[in-house]
């Protein structure tokens, strides 16, 4: 899977930008401020039909412009692919082989993707709500079935919190059974997503775990373990998650009504690294945090190719100066030859590897981009 060519219209501070790119790797080279994480985030909204670093659609569109708008011609394993989005004030379409699709989950996955960027090193030491975004965005690309119980999940907890909150501030009566209505809604939903996160935790574990091993010279074990926010287990079937869902939200009624939210379910889960039986969230150094991190990203590339059946595209948005040489070293030599790779630098100067070597040269200045190959 590669991307040949991408159009940009409007876009953050582009005007009107065409590239073309090989199936290797593409550094794209600028001071801060010029545009080059605009490139790549346009990158990864052709894919994704949203922004990883804003929820507002509106920021895409570059100043007083009435859209934006970016295409993209990229060849996967069943031949070429045309894909397309536009933002505007109405809202944003999608089309691939510019036919509409009207659902998303029928636009994700056509184009697979996987950025690492500065802030994905939080992945290990930030949020929970930043780990749960790492899988829903990882699982949206390659099951759409996925997205579908995802989407249909937050939304009966927005209308579940919103009654919950009115309850709590007297602008509605309690009725149990409008509650318990939404109650048996949620976890209808809730099971399908937690199992499939279930079995993704596993997928990732059996690759990370080894990646791992080797980016620590064996000296490291990592263990990945999905931490739910209710009683539920692994081992458990669909209708066994349904009843001790149930069980949780009943035991916790009077205390959802007196907080006004939804206090357990997969919109609060987590993941837990261990090294070495340790917690490294807490414990772990800042090597053993940034290691998990490279794990992580280089086991969605070959998970991806396992699923699909083709490498994805890999964004590496200024992390390699973010790397010592060993870790550096390793991801290079994993993507060399068999992954499209887009990097933004403000300097190779200091990367010293065969893979920047062979790679296309792309200068940003401004918004303007000079090709040198």
């Amino acid at each position: 899977m590669h991307i040949d060519e991408v159009t940009i219209k409007d876009y953050r501070n582009y005007e009107k930008m065409n590239l073309q790119f090989e199936n290797k790797v593409n550094v794209i080279i600028g001071e801060n401020a010029q545009g080059k994480t605009n490139l790549m985030e346009a990158i990864y909204v052709l894919a994704m039909a949203k922004s990883h670093r804003t929820s507002r659609d509106k920021e895409l569109i570059r100043w007083d412009q009435p859209f934006a708008k970016v295409e993209g011609h990229l060849t996967n394993r069943n031949g070429p692919l045309h894909m397309e989005v536009v933002f505007s004030n109405k809202g944003k379409k999608v089309k691939l082989n510019h036919l509409e699709k009207k659902r998303l989950s029928e636009y994700i996955g056509a184009c697979n993707i996987v950025m690492f960027a500065p802030e994905d090193l939080n992945l290990v030491k930030g949020s929970p709500q930043v780990r749960r975004r790492f899988l829903d965005m990882e699982m949206g690309q390659i099951h759409s079935v996925y997205l579908y119980y995802l989407s249909q999940y937050y939304k009966v907890l927005k209308q579940r919190n919103q009654w919950l909150k009115d309850v709590q501030q007297k602008k509605l009566e309690y009725n149990d059974t409008m509650l318990s209505v939404m109650t048996e809604q949620l976890i209808q939903s809730a099971v399908q997503v937690l199992e499939k996160r279930y079995v993704f935790i596993d997928k990732l574990q059996s690759w990370a775990e080894t990646i791992h091993r080797d980016i620590s010279r064996g000296k490291e074990k990592l263990q990945i373990n999905y931490v739910p926010s209710s009683n539920v287990s692994e081992d458990m079937d669909l209708s066994t998650m349904v009843k001790t869902l149930e069980e949780v939200y009943s035991s916790k009624k009077e205390r959802e009504i007196q907080r006004g939210t939804t206090l357990a379910g997969p919109h609060r889960d987590d993941i837990q690294f261990l090294v070495n039986d340790r917690d490294i969230q807490m414990y772990g150094s800042q090597g053993q945090q940034r290691t998990t991190a490279l794990s992580l990203k280089l086991a969605e590339i070959e998970l991806i190719h396992e699923k699909v059946g083709e490498f994805p595209i890999l964004l590496l948005d200024d992390v390699l100066s973010e790397l010592d040489d060993h870790r550096q070293s390793h991801l290079l030599n994993t993507i060399q030859g068999k992954v499209q790779t887009f990097v933004t630098t403000t300097s190779v100067d200091g990367i010293n590897h065969e893979t920047l070597r062979q790679a296309d040269m792309y200068v940003v200045n401004d918004g303007n981009i000079e090709v040198k190959k």
